[in-house]
Formats: C-alpha cells, structure tokens, sequence
C-alpha cells in the first residue's frame, strides 16, 4: 500500500498526465456524447437552485448532473491530493525564477505555494479582495463570451476539431503569456 501512495505522490510526467486526460474525451463520448467542460457548472447550479422565469435556465439541467459530480470530484480530488499526498520536500525552482520571484519580494518560496501571495492576510486586504474580485468577474465574462473555459475549448473542442475552440485557445494563450509576463510583474511590483 505505501508503494501505490509514494507512486502517486509523485509528480507525475506530462507524456503520463497529459494522455490520461486526453482520454477523458473518447470516454465522454462514448458513454454518453457528453461534452466536457467546468465553467457549464455555473449554469446547471443556478438554473437547479434558482429556477425561474429567466430563459437561459430554463432547460433539463439534471440531464448533465454528471458534470456537477466530476467538478465535485475534482474539488474532493484536490483535497484528498494536498492532505494526504503531498510531498513534504521542498519546491524545486529554476534559480532564474527564483531570482526572479525574489525580486518581487517573493521570498518564501520553499513550499507549494508563497505565503506572500497566498496566506490569508494577504489574499483579505483590500487590493487583493479588488483583484479577486475584478479577476473572478473577467474569467466568469471571458468564459460565458467565448462560449466555454479553457478546459471546455482546449481540451474538449480541440480534440474535437471545433475552429472556435481553436480560436479561444489561442486567445487564451496570448491571455496567459501576457498577464504571466507583464501584468502580474506590474501588479507584485505595486
């Protein structure tokens, strides 16, 4: 049994992880032509929980109930994975980014994550509490507008050849690099 948990304990590679969840898709088409996706969930809980005269939530959300489970499985998921599987050896960085982390006064990087960013104090002040906020309401936009979220467009559209699946990617990745590499610099700067 410890060596099942130390094997999955361990990061585990992209040419492992990736296909795993590239195999997602053919099973969700197969068991059902169901189409993957997370930020759908929103919609299924309103439209469960508020059901009213509003068009858009009108519809037989229990037929894709099956998506409420998998995104409570990926909650309970990374639960049972931080409480019971994490590694107790610290982070490995590149010491360039290590340099670079260091010279937006990250400084605790020897765990998961740097208290600097993430402890409770600082994600409860106030400028933290407005870029929370502003960034929920953006991704919550961005998905609703471009029809889906990254996991929806990149994986389950991509792999089903949809040309605006291959368009949000894109969008998404040009998203990421630009706020990875001049917004968030700006921002840990402030």
């Amino acid at each position: 049994m410890n060596n099942i948990i130390e094997f999955i304990s361990q990061p585990w590679p992209w040419y492992v992880s990736g296909p795993l969840i590239g195999l997602i898709i053919p099973a969700l088409l197969i068991i059902g032509n169901k189409s993957f996706g997370i930020s759908s969930n929103l919609r299924h809980i309103c439209a469960s929980c508020f059901p009213g005269k509003v068009e858009f939530f009108r519809y037989s959300w229990r037929d894709e109930i099956w998506n409420l489970f998998f995104a409570g499985g990926i909650i309970a998921g990374g639960f049972i994975a931080m409480q019971f599987l994490s590694s107790q050896e610290s982070l490995k960085l590149n010491p360039h980014f290590a340099a670079t982390l260091n010279s937006y006064g990250i400084n605790n990087i020897g765990g998961f994550i740097p208290s600097e960013i993430f402890s409770w104090q600082s994600l409860l002040s106030p400028a933290n509490l407005i870029l929370i906020m502003l960034g929920g309401f953006l991704v919550g936009f961005g998905s609703r507008y471009a029809g889906g979220c990254t996991s929806g467009h990149s994986i389950m559209g991509l792999s089903t050849l949809q040309w605006p699946s291959l368009v949000a990617t894109c969008c998404f990745m040009a998203g990421g690099i630009i706020a990875s590499n001049f917004i968030v610099p700006l921002i840990l700067k402030l």
